[in-house]
C-alpha cells in the first residue's frame, strides 16, 4: 500500500486528477466528505462520477461546485430533504451529461471490471426505457440458448472500471487493511478500480485480518491505494454505527442551494468549516 505517499486529505485530492473516472458511495454506506471537500477547494474538473449506485449530497455538492463533466447513477436525491437542487439544474441546463442507469446495472459493471471482464450480462432492464438512451448497453442472443427455443435476448453491459474508488470506513490498520463491515459494495469498488482512496475514522494498531472480530469485513491492503484519517470524515451525512447525519444541515443546504446565489454561499460556508465532532 502507498498509504505513506498519501499523507493528508490534501494529498488525497492531488492524486485525484482531472477528468478521473470516480467511484463514490451512496449515503448510507460511507461517503467521504471531508475529502469531496478537499477535491472541491483544489478546484477539480471534468470527473465523470459513478455512483455505486445512487449518490445525494456528495454528488450535489461536486455538481454544484462545477466538478462534473458525466455522472452515471440510478438515481441522484437527498431522500427525505427532497431533491437534489444542484443536479436538477444542471441536467435541466446540460451542464452535466446524465447516465442512466439501475442499481442491478451499477453493480454488474462494476463487478465485471473486477473480474476483469469486458462486459456484464443482465435481464432486468429489457423492455425498458433506458436502453433507448443507453447506446452503450447492448442486445445481444444468448449464445446458450437451446437452438429450438425462438432466441434469448440479453444486456451486455460494458464493465466499469473506475480510475479511482473513494470512500469512507471506520477503521484502518497500519498495514492498509481497511474494515467495511456488511458493506460488500465497497469492496466490489476497491476490486474494479485502478485506484482506491479511503478515509478513515480511526488507524488501528493491531492488524484487522488478524482479529476474528473484524476479519470477514476486511478489505485486504493489496487492494488499498492510500487512508487518511479524517475524524467525522462522512460529516454532514453519517456513518454506520457511529453517528447519524447532520439533519439541521441538510435542512439549511436545501432551502439555500435552490438558487445558484444561495448554493455559492452554502458551499463557501461548508469549505471553511471543520468537521463537526460526532456525538
Amino acid at each position: 500500500m502507498s498509504a505513506c505517499q498519501i499523507r493528508d486529505l490534501d494529498d488525497l485530492a492531488a492524486a485525484i486528477p482531472d477528468g478521473a473516472k470516480l467511484a463514490v458511495s451512496a449515503d448510507y454506506s460511507g461517503p467521504a466528505m471531508a475529502a469531496t471537500r478537499a477535491l472541491i477547494r483544489r478546484r477539480v474538473r471534468n470527473l465523470h462520477l459513478v455512483c455505486v449506485p445512487v449518490s445525494g449530497l456528495q454528488a450535489e455538492l461536486l455538481i454544484g461546485a462545477g466538478a462534473v463533466d458525466v455522472i452515471e447513477t440510478s438515481a441522484v436525491t437527498l431522500g427525505e430533504y427532497g431533491a437534489a437542487p444542484r443536479f436538477v439544474a444542471a441536467v435541466r441546463r446540460g451542464k452535466i451529461t446524465l447516465k442512466d442507469a439501475t442499481c442491478p446495472a451499477i453493480h454488474a459493471a462494476l463487478q465485471a471490471a473486477a473480474k476483469g471482464l469486458p462486459f456484464m450480462p443482465l435481464r432486468g432492464i429489457l423492455g425498458s426505457d433506458l436502453l433507448k438512451h443507453r447506446p452503450d448497453w447492448k442486445v445481444i442472443e444468448n449464445p446458450f440458448a437451446p437452438g429450438d427455443s425462438g432466441g434469448d435476448p440479453i444486456v451486455a453491459l460494458p464493465a466499469i472500471k473506475p480510475d479511482v474508488a473513494l470512500f469512507h470506513a471506520p477503521l484502518a490498520d497500519r498495514d492498509g487493511n481497511v474494515f467495511i463491515g456488511r458493506h460488500r459494495e465497497l469492496m466490489t469498488m476497491a476490486h474494479a478500480a485502478t485506484q482506491t482512496l479511503i478515509t478513515v475514522e480511526e488507524i488501528s494498531e493491531t492488524n484487522l485480518l488478524e482479529d476474528e472480530r473484524f476479519a470477514a469485513g476486511v478489505i485486504p491492503a493489496l487492494y488499498i491505494s492510500g487512508v487518511v484519517e479524517a475524524r467525522s470524515g462522512a460529516w454532514p451525512l453519517g456513518l454506520w454505527n457511529a453517528y447519524g447525519e447532520d439533519e439541521a444541515f441538510l435542512r439549511r443546504y436545501v432551502a439555500a442551494a435552490k438558487t445558484d446565489a444561495g448554493f455559492a454561499d452554502v458551499l463557501a460556508r461548508w469549505l471553511g468549516e471543520p468537521a463537526m465532532a460526532a456525538e
